[in-house]
Protein backbone atom coordinates (compact mmCIF):
# COMPACT_ATOMS: atom_id res chain seq x y z
CA UNK A 1 0.00 0.00 0.00
CA UNK A 2 1.38 3.36 -1.03
CA UNK A 3 1.01 6.21 1.44
CA UNK A 4 0.88 9.89 0.67
CA UNK A 5 3.38 12.31 2.26
CA UNK A 6 1.09 13.36 5.09
CA UNK A 7 0.20 9.76 5.90
CA UNK A 8 3.77 8.44 6.06
CA UNK A 9 4.86 11.47 8.09
CA UNK A 10 2.17 10.84 10.69
CA UNK A 11 2.96 7.12 10.82
CA UNK A 12 6.67 7.86 11.13
CA UNK A 13 6.30 10.33 14.02
CA UNK A 14 3.78 8.18 15.84
CA UNK A 15 5.84 5.01 15.70
CA UNK A 16 9.34 6.50 16.05
CA UNK A 17 9.26 9.63 18.25
CA UNK A 18 12.86 9.18 19.41
CA UNK A 19 14.12 8.83 15.86
CA UNK A 20 12.19 11.95 14.85
CA UNK A 21 13.99 13.98 17.54
CA UNK A 22 17.31 12.54 16.37
CA UNK A 23 16.69 13.35 12.72
CA UNK A 24 15.50 16.84 13.60
CA UNK A 25 18.82 17.48 15.34
CA UNK A 26 20.84 15.97 12.51
CA UNK A 27 18.99 18.10 9.96
CA UNK A 28 19.84 21.25 11.89
CA UNK A 29 23.49 20.21 12.16
CA UNK A 30 23.63 19.70 8.41
CA UNK A 31 22.31 23.22 7.91
CA UNK A 32 24.76 24.59 10.49
CA UNK A 33 27.75 23.36 8.49
CA UNK A 34 26.74 25.71 5.69
CA UNK A 35 25.55 28.69 7.76
CA UNK A 36 28.07 28.91 10.61
CA UNK A 37 30.33 31.30 8.63
CA UNK A 38 27.38 33.68 8.46
CA UNK A 39 26.99 33.42 12.22
CA UNK A 40 30.64 34.47 12.60
CA UNK A 41 30.08 37.44 10.26
CA UNK A 42 26.86 38.41 12.03
CA UNK A 43 28.50 38.40 15.45
CA UNK A 44 31.40 40.59 14.34
CA UNK A 45 29.09 43.08 12.68
CA UNK A 46 26.92 43.27 15.80
CA UNK A 47 29.94 44.09 17.96
CA UNK A 48 31.27 46.70 15.56
CA UNK A 49 30.92 50.23 16.97
CA UNK A 50 29.40 49.03 20.24
CA UNK A 51 27.96 51.99 22.19
CA UNK A 52 29.52 54.49 19.82
CA UNK A 53 27.54 57.05 17.87
CA UNK A 54 27.34 56.49 14.10
CA UNK A 55 30.25 58.10 12.27
CA UNK A 56 32.57 58.20 15.30
CA UNK A 57 34.27 54.83 14.80
CA UNK A 58 36.10 52.98 12.07
CA UNK A 59 33.92 50.51 10.23
CA UNK A 60 35.98 47.39 9.58
CA UNK A 61 33.06 45.69 7.86
CA UNK A 62 30.92 47.70 5.44
CA UNK A 63 28.45 44.92 4.70
CA UNK A 64 28.02 41.17 4.82
CA UNK A 65 30.09 40.47 1.72
CA UNK A 66 32.87 42.83 2.72
CA UNK A 67 32.98 41.18 6.16
CA UNK A 68 33.30 37.76 4.53
CA UNK A 69 36.21 38.87 2.38
CA UNK A 70 37.95 40.75 5.21
CA UNK A 71 37.74 37.92 7.73
CA UNK A 72 38.91 35.38 5.18
CA UNK A 73 41.83 37.54 4.08
CA UNK A 74 42.98 38.74 7.51
CA UNK A 75 42.18 35.78 9.77
CA UNK A 76 42.17 32.96 7.25
CA UNK A 77 39.33 30.86 5.90
CA UNK A 78 39.30 28.68 9.00
CA UNK A 79 38.22 31.71 11.04
CA UNK A 80 34.87 31.61 9.24
CA UNK A 81 34.13 28.33 10.99
CA UNK A 82 35.07 29.45 14.49
CA UNK A 83 32.77 28.05 17.15
CA UNK A 84 31.52 25.26 14.90
CA UNK A 85 31.58 22.56 17.59
CA UNK A 86 29.39 24.37 20.15
CA UNK A 87 27.19 25.60 17.30
CA UNK A 88 26.55 22.01 16.20
CA UNK A 89 25.70 20.96 19.73
CA UNK A 90 23.39 23.93 20.20
CA UNK A 91 21.59 23.29 16.94
CA UNK A 92 21.26 19.57 17.64
CA UNK A 93 19.65 20.17 21.02
CA UNK A 94 17.50 23.18 20.09
CA UNK A 95 16.16 21.94 16.77
CA UNK A 96 15.94 18.34 17.88
CA UNK A 97 13.50 19.54 20.53
CA UNK A 98 11.58 22.13 18.53
CA UNK A 99 11.13 20.21 15.28
CA UNK A 100 10.68 16.92 17.09
CA UNK A 101 8.04 18.38 19.38
CA UNK A 102 6.16 19.93 16.50
CA UNK A 103 6.35 16.64 14.62
CA UNK A 104 4.88 14.78 17.58
CA UNK A 105 2.05 17.29 17.82
CA UNK A 106 1.35 16.73 14.14
CA UNK A 107 1.54 12.95 14.47
CA UNK A 108 -0.81 12.94 17.45
CA UNK A 109 -3.45 14.79 15.47
CA UNK A 110 -3.39 17.82 17.77
CA UNK A 111 -3.18 20.25 14.86
CA UNK A 112 -6.49 19.18 13.33
CA UNK A 113 -10.12 19.57 14.33
CA UNK A 114 -12.54 16.71 14.84
CA UNK A 115 -13.57 17.12 11.19
CA UNK A 116 -9.97 16.53 10.08
CA UNK A 117 -9.24 20.08 8.91
CA UNK A 118 -6.14 21.97 9.97
CA UNK A 119 -6.78 24.20 12.98
CA UNK A 120 -4.83 27.50 12.84
CA UNK A 121 -5.24 27.98 16.60
CA UNK A 122 -3.84 24.57 17.41
CA UNK A 123 -1.02 25.03 14.91
CA UNK A 124 -0.10 28.32 16.57
CA UNK A 125 -0.19 26.76 20.04
CA UNK A 126 2.02 23.87 18.93
CA UNK A 127 4.51 26.27 17.34
CA UNK A 128 4.70 28.40 20.50
CA UNK A 129 5.08 25.33 22.71
CA UNK A 130 7.96 24.10 20.56
CA UNK A 131 9.64 27.48 20.84
CA UNK A 132 9.59 28.16 17.14
CA UNK A 133 8.17 31.42 15.90
CA UNK A 134 9.10 30.44 12.39
CA UNK A 135 7.14 27.19 12.62
CA UNK A 136 4.08 29.15 13.75
CA UNK A 137 4.25 31.66 10.88
CA UNK A 138 5.15 29.10 8.26
CA UNK A 139 2.78 26.33 9.32
CA UNK A 140 -0.20 27.49 7.19
CA UNK A 141 2.01 27.00 4.11
CA UNK A 142 4.07 24.10 5.49
CA UNK A 143 1.00 22.02 6.38
CA UNK A 144 -0.57 22.26 2.86
CA UNK A 145 1.74 19.42 1.20
CA UNK A 146 0.94 18.54 -2.32
CA UNK A 147 2.33 15.02 -2.38
CA UNK A 148 6.14 14.97 -2.46
CA UNK A 149 6.39 18.78 -2.68
CA UNK A 150 9.64 19.88 -1.05
CA UNK A 151 9.15 23.30 -2.64
CA UNK A 152 6.39 24.08 -0.17
CA UNK A 153 8.76 23.49 2.74
CA UNK A 154 11.27 25.85 1.17
CA UNK A 155 8.66 28.57 0.61
CA UNK A 156 7.40 28.30 4.18
CA UNK A 157 10.95 28.46 5.52
CA UNK A 158 11.73 31.60 3.52
CA UNK A 159 8.62 33.39 4.81
CA UNK A 160 9.21 32.37 8.41
CA UNK A 161 12.90 33.33 8.13
CA UNK A 162 12.03 36.93 7.27
CA UNK A 163 9.62 37.20 10.19
CA UNK A 164 12.05 35.72 12.67
CA UNK A 165 14.91 38.02 11.62
CA UNK A 166 12.80 41.18 11.87
CA UNK A 167 11.46 40.20 15.28
CA UNK A 168 14.60 38.80 16.85
CA UNK A 169 17.56 40.84 15.55
CA UNK A 170 17.40 43.53 18.31
CA UNK A 171 17.46 40.81 20.96
CA UNK A 172 20.18 38.94 19.10
CA UNK A 173 22.34 42.09 19.01
CA UNK A 174 22.06 42.75 22.75
CA UNK A 175 22.51 39.08 23.68
CA UNK A 176 25.73 39.01 21.65
CA UNK A 177 26.94 42.12 23.49
CA UNK A 178 25.91 40.80 26.89
CA UNK A 179 27.91 37.62 26.29
CA UNK A 180 30.90 39.57 25.00
CA UNK A 181 31.11 42.29 27.68
CA UNK A 182 33.97 42.26 30.21
CA UNK A 183 33.18 41.24 33.78
CA UNK A 184 34.55 41.99 37.23
CA UNK A 185 35.96 39.48 39.70
CA UNK A 186 32.46 38.46 40.74
CA UNK A 187 31.39 37.85 37.14
CA UNK A 188 29.20 40.96 36.98
CA UNK A 189 29.04 42.74 33.63
CA UNK A 190 30.91 46.04 33.42
CA UNK A 191 28.93 47.54 30.54
CA UNK A 192 25.34 46.39 30.94
CA UNK A 193 23.20 45.56 33.95
CA UNK A 194 20.94 43.27 31.99
CA UNK A 195 18.88 42.78 28.85
CA UNK A 196 16.73 45.89 29.24
CA UNK A 197 19.73 48.09 30.05
CA UNK A 198 21.57 46.79 26.98
CA UNK A 199 18.54 47.52 24.78
CA UNK A 200 18.20 51.06 26.14
CA UNK A 201 21.90 51.88 25.91
CA UNK A 202 22.16 50.58 22.37
CA UNK A 203 19.07 52.48 21.20
CA UNK A 204 20.11 55.70 22.96
CA UNK A 205 23.71 55.70 21.71
CA UNK A 206 23.49 54.10 18.27
CA UNK A 207 19.88 54.77 17.31
CA UNK A 208 17.29 52.40 15.94
CA UNK A 209 19.65 51.16 13.23
CA UNK A 210 22.09 50.10 15.93
CA UNK A 211 19.45 47.61 17.07
CA UNK A 212 19.53 46.05 13.63
CA UNK A 213 23.26 45.74 13.06
CA UNK A 214 24.00 42.58 11.16
CA UNK A 215 20.42 42.33 9.86
CA UNK A 216 21.56 41.22 6.42
CA UNK A 217 23.95 38.66 7.88
CA UNK A 218 21.17 37.43 10.18
CA UNK A 219 18.84 36.71 7.29
CA UNK A 220 21.55 35.27 5.05
CA UNK A 221 22.31 32.91 7.95
CA UNK A 222 18.81 32.25 9.31
CA UNK A 223 17.03 32.10 5.97
CA UNK A 224 19.24 29.37 4.48
CA UNK A 225 19.54 27.68 7.88
CA UNK A 226 15.77 27.44 8.26
CA UNK A 227 15.36 26.31 4.68
CA UNK A 228 18.08 23.67 4.94
CA UNK A 229 16.92 22.45 8.36
CA UNK A 230 13.33 21.89 7.21
CA UNK A 231 14.47 20.45 3.91
CA UNK A 232 16.90 17.98 5.51
CA UNK A 233 14.32 17.11 8.18
CA UNK A 234 11.67 16.40 5.57
CA UNK A 235 13.98 14.32 3.38
CA UNK A 236 15.46 12.34 6.28
CA UNK A 237 12.01 11.38 7.48
CA UNK A 238 11.02 10.29 3.99
CA UNK A 239 14.19 8.23 3.53
CA UNK A 240 13.82 6.59 6.94
CA UNK A 241 10.29 5.49 6.24
CA UNK A 242 11.14 4.38 2.71
CA UNK A 243 13.91 2.02 3.87
CA UNK A 244 12.28 0.75 7.07
CA UNK A 245 8.71 0.12 5.97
Amino acid sequence: MKLRRGEWAVLFCYCCPTMDFLMSGLAACGACLFTNPLEVVKTRMQLQGELQAPGTYQRHYRNVFHAFITIGRVDGLAALQKGLAPALLYQFLMNGIRLGTYGLAEAGGYLHTAEGTLSPVRSAAAGALAGVMGAYLGSPIYMIFPPQSWKVALAAAMVSGIAVVLAMTPFDVVSTRLYNQPTDAQGKGLMYRGLLDALLQTARTEGIFGMYKGLGASYFRLGPHTILSLFFWDQLRMLYYTYTK
